[in-house]
Parts: structure tokens; sequence; C-alpha cells
């Protein structure tokens, strides 16, 4: 990496920093040798009790997967803004035994009831409310089979383990921090809506205040059915029978097998090469995969390194540009359209989309075609985690908007998501996220909508890291931008913290945090046709952890924009 730009990319992340977490080698540091397994475990997620509980769960004997069960419930407690169990999410994995990468997929589906027509008002235009709030904007949860799924197929330990710091907190509570007191009031109008969601965020009469305690017995319990009936905790039975009568009684439409009837479902992640790191990744129905292995294999073409900040920018902005719309014309759940993989994850096709890009001005997205070629979703959250024998997750779960639906189920506790937004309600109309879509993610029974969740792993000779992040449509940028942090030697911490810039093809404008692009850069970039958004609020939520192999030591990183977020080291070789 050459030496300007190390310091430009440190100046950045400065401003951004927190501390995070590390594990020094025991022994001497110097050794060039390669190792085998990490000295311990190390887990980054968007909050320290959800890392406590995976950590809690690593010295009980259990593994790495066994610690995203905690983590994953514990996080659908304290962060009901963000995720649930009545939301979905994926959940990329490496078993170190057999060498096996597994994608789980546990994204929401659709229910029958659920035609772009019912989504129409009486013009024809996207009814925004129904896409967005209540018991017609939420998909047939995921989460809590995935939840059983890596329990029964690749843990150690019963769920009832597992899953108990998270009944324990539902139960006992936990204090209220600021961002979920801003998300209730920015959400108010339509929480207060549903007699089941009044009942949690209203029980003592007020709106959740920062410093106060927020149990949720009626959640506790319904993840308890979990812990001791698995699947048919949630998806038959007692709760299953109060989240049908809730979406009735709010005028929605789901039926009883399409709850007993959802399967998670593995999938072949992807793999590509970026430079010297082999990189693992989401497969459709997440879009993050193939975007992400579309930008780094146009950006292969270049030496960042070697250019000033305004055309280092300019490239990726473009190979953005250029992946989003393909994000947008042509991916879909794979089970009910033909993705055009071989194409869109060939060199072939990066070199040709490189060969458009001129290297001093901007290419206008309207002139990218907004139609299919002839073939030949800071809502969510995100958390990281290696452990000693060497098995990773890198999981990202959701019920996309802020609170999701806004509608809890009376008697379960469970906040329904609002996932039903990511499908192309209406073609060609943005959706919450400004994301456009057409026939490939139209709402068909049974079918998963499209998603921007990216977890990966990225691997060099002597490196692993596992990362991933929240941020609606701007989680592939944020994934992007960690990746090539890690290229250019930064640390986990360092990662976590670098300044954000983002562009989705349309609306055709480059978004930037306050700082992320120096004023010279972006009078340069203007220059060359971009509209650039310099001084946005912060965004996302990024958890990573990595481990050197030569050094033997593991870190973690956790976004400095979330101050309740935690990364964790523990070294297995001190006492």
């Amino acid at each position: 990496m050459s030496k300007p730009l190390r310091a430009l990319l440190l100046a950045l992340v400065l401003p951004f920093a927190a501390a995070g977490a590390s594990a020094a080698q025991a022994s001497d540091t110097s050794s060039a040798q390669i190792r085998t397994h990490p000295p311990g475990t190390a887990i980054a997620s968007g909050h320290a009790l959800a890392t406590k509980a995976g950590m809690d769960i690593i010295r009980a004997g259990g593994n790495a997967f066994d610690a995203a069960v905690a983590v994953s419930a514990t996080l659908s407690v304290v962060e009901p803004i963000s995720s649930g169990i009545g939301g979905g999410g994926f959940f990329l994995l490496h078993d170190a035994k057999t060498g096996k990468d597994i994608f789980v997929d546990a994204r929401e589906t659709a229910p029958a009831s659920a035609t772009p027509a019912a989504y129409l008002d009486e013009k024809g235009e996207l009814n925004r409310d129904r896409a967005t709030n209540g018991p017609w904007s939420a998909g047939i949860p995921g989460l809590p089979a995935a939840l059983v799924h890596l329990a029964q197929n690749y843990g150690r330990l019963p769920l009832k383990t597992t899953l108990a710091p998270a009944i324990r907190l539902a139960r006992e509570g936990f204090e209220i921090y600021p961002r979920l007191e801003r998300g209730y009031a920015s959400r108010r109008a339509v929480m207060e809506r549903y007699r089941g969601t009044r009942a949690v965020f209203l029980a003592d009469g007020t709106p959740p205040m920062t410093g106060e305690i927020l149990r949720q017995p009626e959640l506790a319990r319904t993840i308890e059915l979990i812990a001791e009936k698995g699947f048919d905790g949630f998806y038959r039975g007692e709760t299953a029978k109060k989240l049908l009568a809730a979406v009735k009684e709010e005028g929605g439409k789901w039926r009883i097998d399409e709850l007993t009837g959802y399967q998670v479902k593995e999938r072949e992640p992807l793999r590509f090469r970026y430079r010297d790191w082999d990189i693992t990744t989401a497969p459709p129905p997440s879009s993050g995969g193939v975007a992400l292995a579309e930008m780094l294999q146009i950006l292969e073409g270049w030496d960042l390194s070697k250019l000033d900040e305004a055309h280092r920018h300019h490239v990726i902005v473009e190979a953005m540009r250029r992946a989003y719309r393909d994000r947008t014309i042509y991916l879909g759940d794979p089970d009910f359209v033909k993705v055009p993989m071989r194409r869109l994850m060939s060199l072939d096709y990066a070199a040709g989309l490189r060969a458009t890009i001129h290297p001093e001005k901007a290419t206008p997205s309207e002139l990218l075609p907004g139609v299919p070629a002839p073939l030949e979703d800071d809502e969510t959250t995100h958390y990281s985690i290696i452990d000693a024998d060497g098995n990773r997750v890198s999981a990202t779960q959701t019920v996309n908007l802020l609170y999701g639906s806004g509608l809890v189920a009376p008697g379960t506790g469970v906040l329904l998501n609002n996932e039903m937004d990511d499908f192309a309600l209406r073609p060609g109309t943005p959706n919450a996220f400004g994301v456009m879509g057409f026939a490939a993610n139209a709402p068909e029974a049974g079918k998963r909508m499209l998603s921007s969740m990216t977890p990966s792993f990225i691997e060099s000779k002597d490196r692993i890291a596992v990362l991933g992040a929240p941020g609606g449509s701007r989680i592939i940028t944020e994934v992007l931008v960690g990746i090539l942090g890690y290229d250019e030697g930064l640390n986990a911490q360092q990662v976590a913290a670098l300044p954000r810039f983002h562009h989705q093809w349309m609306p055709d404008a480059i978004s930037a945090e306050k700082g992320a692009i120096g004023p010279a850069a972006v009078s340069a970039l203007e220059a060359m046709g971009h509209t650039v958004n310099a001084a946005e609020s912060p965004w996302g939520n990024l958890q990573t952890v990595s481990w050197n192999k030569r050094t033997n030591t593991l870190e973690g990183g956790t976004d400095p924009r979330n101050p309740v977020g935690s990364a964790e080291v523990v070294d297995s070789r001190i006492p």
C-alpha cells in the first residue's frame, strides 16, 4: 500500500475510531509460521449484551454456531428497532471440521395474499402505508426456524441453553438506549395503532425513554416455547394461533400452512477472488454477493493506491453505479426467477463494464439502460464470530425499517417485519430505500424478497476476516469499503470505523458521510459531472472480527457510530 493512501485512510478513520478488541499471541509474535487454529474466540455485535451472551455460551462449551444462536436471539430482544424473531436473516457459516462454507437462507416469504394488486391504491399507485406498516407489510418470519436449524445441524448445545440469555433479558428487561427512544418517536404514530404494540412499548403509560427498563414477558414466553419445542414452538401451537389472529384482527391474510410450511434453505455461497483475497459471500436472494463481485472485479483493473482521492472515489462510484443497475434489473429469488449468474459473475463481463468507465467523466445513470438486456435493506443488525476451532459465522438479520411493521402480535411479544416493501410491489417505483425493482423481484406466494444483506468472509494467505453490516441498500457498499480497508492493511477496528460513501444507480448521486470525501475531491468529482451529497449523517453499523494466522492474534472491530455495540476477544490459552 502506498504511504500517501495509508495516511489518508488513517486520517479519515481517526475521527470515527473507538476502542476495539484484540488478543495478542501469548508467546513470540515474530514467528512467520502460519497457524492452523485461532488462539480463542472473537465476537463483534451491535449490542454488548448480545456479545456477552455469545461469549457466555462459548464458556459453557459451545462453538461459534451455538454462540450465533445466543447472539441472534439476544439481539432480537435488545434491538427490536433492527431485528427480531418476527423477521429473518442470512447466516454465512464456515465449518472448520469439514472445511465447508454454508449459506443459510432464513429470509421471510410472501403470503399468498400478497399480490401486486393488493398494494395499489384506487389510482393504481403504490399504497406506501400498506407496504410499510401493519399486517400487509409483513412476510412470514424466518429467524426462529434459522435458530432451530443452526442448533440442530451445527451446534453442540441444546436450545434451552443457547436461548437462555435472551429469555432472561426479555423477562428481566434491559436498559433503553437513545436509539430505541429516537426510533420509537419517529414511528410512534404507527406503533400506537396496534394494541399489542401499545402493551409492550406503553406498558407504563408513556413512550420508551432512555434509562428505563424495557421488559417483554410475552416475548420471553415465545422464545421459551422455541427452546422447548423447536420449530413447532413458533410455527405451530399457541404462538402460531396468536400470530394468525393478530394479522387477521388488523385486516391481513395469513394462513396456517404458510407458517407450518416455512423452510430454511441452505444454498451454495458465492466465491470469487479479488487481488490476494478469496471472498465468500451471499448468493441470491441476497443481491449483495453478486453486486460485491461485480464491483470488486471491475475495480481490479486499477491500482487504487496510485490514484488521487478524487479519481479513486470516481472509479469506485462508477463500479457501484453499474452493479446497482444490474441488481435492480436482474436479481430476485432464484427459486422463482432465472438469474443470469454466469454473466454477472464473469470476469469478462466485469472487464466490459470497466471499459465503459470514462477516467475523467461521470456516467449519467439515465444512460445505462433501465430495462433488461437479452439474456445469453440502519434498520438491520449484523454480528461476526470466529471461535478457537476456526468455525466462523457472519450473520445479518432484520425486520426491515425501524421497528418493522410496527405491529406486535398480542400475547406473543413478536414484532412483525415489514419486508414486503423489499419486493417490487409496483415495478419501477422506488421502495423505502429508494431502490427500484422489476419483474424478477415481484411478489409471489412463497417467494423470498430480494435483500441487500451481505455477510462475508475474506481470506488471504495469512489473514481471515468476517464482516457485514446493516444499512438497507447501503449494506453492500459498506462491505465493499470494509474489504478495501482490509486490503489496504487496516486492522479490524479501523475497518469498522472507515467513513462511508455510496451510489446505487438511482437516484444518480453520491451519498457521503461528513468528512468521507475531502473538499478538494468533492470539487473535482463535481467537475467530472457527479452530484455529491458530501455531509450526510453517519450510517451503518459494521461489525467485524479478524484472525492473523502469522502472529496468531484475534481482533474485533465494532462500529463507533453505534455506542452500544461491542467487540470482545477471549484468548483460550490464558486462564
